[in-house]
């Protein structure tokens, strides 16, 4: 995989910071093949509950992810919806869904072989 379309490796993660390779530090993430951005759960109305919607995660897709690990937080309050997973699951997508530093060295371990995407939430 050419270092163009490798996702950014996270650096760090702990309490409400997350600094990844090529960005600003920030609080949460979505990181794909070729960069990534601060997930801002306002422009789809994200909540912890019912969680992580369709809509978080198609930008993943269009960016080249064929993987997306999900954080769920780091006490694992933020929930994916049923719907969520039906979708990647119909679209070939593998998932891994787990806490957030579960999740930051799953995302790393497939940085540099896979098209990996992500959400990436830093705090509860």
């Amino acid at each position: 995989m050419s270092a163009e379309q490798q996702s950014p490796k996270i650096l760090s993660l702990v309490w409400g910071r997350i600094d990844v390779t090529d960005l600003e530090h920030g609080k949460d993430f979505k990181l794909y093949p070729g960069g990534g951005r601060p997930w801002d759960w306002g422009e789809t109305g994200t909540r912890h509950n019912p969680g992580i919607q369709v809509a978080d995660v198609e930008e993943l897709l269009q960016r080249g992810a064929t993987t997306v690990v999900l954080s769920q937080g780091m006490d694992m309050r933020l929930q994916v919806q049923a719907e969520t997973l039906s979708y990647l699951e119909e679209k070939g997508v593998t998932v891994h869904v787990s806490e957030t530093r579960q999740a930051v060295e799953i995302y790393n371990s497939l940085v540099e072989t896979t098209a990996v995407g992500g959400l990436f939430h830093s705090t509860c």
